[in-house]
């Protein structure tokens, strides 16, 4: 298992590009994550993959290979399925917002979803599709990458974890779970796997410290809203990594009033920075 320690002094190695230099920069191979959640691979939790790259669109593989090829980072994305069960990334129940089509995907075959193409997060339609579940996390397993994976409404996690399983992944992803019967749900399915888990106030921080989950698996999602550095303390304290989301107002806030946002937040004790700008927040935080 790679050191936390040693992984710190070879994230400091690297500097951002500019989002312009599309391809101009090599692969630094970030090193995989380990199913500790001190061990994670960066602070930078890129929401959908990094969605706001013109000609780049979320959940996207090739934007997932950009988005790592310059900086490190944890990339979260989305777990839907078609009609016919096939796991595929999409954020939303529609096709309208993000592809060529049309429709909800829960109607669509895969057959007809394979031949969509993705449109970025100004509406310009490109020359990537949708990626299956199987093909990212091959591709995260290949390229050492971490993944966080949002499993929407109507996929059975039984199935994600199946699919993570059968493609070595265990090492490289994270589950999402919004409340504390999912987290059991999947931790009983495979106790091994790390889970990203709502911790927004103390009495639900108690019920994982009372669980059979152990704390080492557990990332802390606090919510959109900055919290008092005792909170952050008593759930480190806990042995469990903080995570909040800046996505929305605090990613606004920093782009307003500039990056020491993001500074400001981890002096607070924030350790993982889920983030619409995960670009300008490493460059904060590096």
């Amino acid at each position: 298992m790679i050191k936390y320690s040693c992984f710190l002094i070879w994230l400091l190695a690297f500097c951002i590009p500019a989002p312009s230099a599309i391809g101009q920069v090599a692969n630094p191979q970030p090193a995989n994550s380990t199913l500790q959640s001190s061990a994670l691979p960066s602070p930078i939790s890129a929401h959908r993959g990094g969605r706001y790259l013109p000609g780049y669109p979320e959940n996207a593989l090739e934007t997932f290979q950009y988005l790592l090829d310059s900086i490190p980072a944890i990339i979260e994305c989305d777990v839907n399925r078609s009609a016919d069960s096939v796991l595929l990334l999409l954020h939303d129940a529609s096709l309208d917002r993000t592809t060529t089509g049309t429709g909800l995907v829960k109607n669509k075959p895969w057959e007809t979803i394979k031949s969509l193409q993705l449109k970025d997060d100004f509406g310009k339609v490109t020359a990537f599709r949708l990626p299956l579940l199987t093909e990212v996390l091959d591709w995260s397993v290949e390229n050492k990458a971490f993944l966080t994976l949002d499993v929407k409404r109507g996929v059975p996690f039984e199935l994600v974890v199946d699919a993570v399983r059968r493609a070595g992944a265990e090492q490289n992803i994270a589950i999402i779970t919004y409340n504390f019967e999912d987290a059991l749900k999947v931790y009983t399915l495979d106790p091994s796997l790390m889970l990203s888990v709502s911790v927004r106030n103390e009495e639900e921080l108690q019920r994982y410290m009372d669980s059979p989950i152990p704390p080492e698996r557990l990332l802390a999602f606090t919510g959109l809203t900055a919290r008092g550095p005792a909170f952050y303390e008593s759930i480190k304290a806990a042995g469990i990594t903080v995570m909040l989301g800046t996505i929305g107002n605090l990613d606004k806030r920093a782009a307003a009033r500039g990056p020491r946002i993001y500074r400001e937040l981890k002096a607070l004790g924030v350790e993982v920075f889920a983030t619409d700008r995960p670009f300008e927040a490493w460059q904060a935080l590096k």
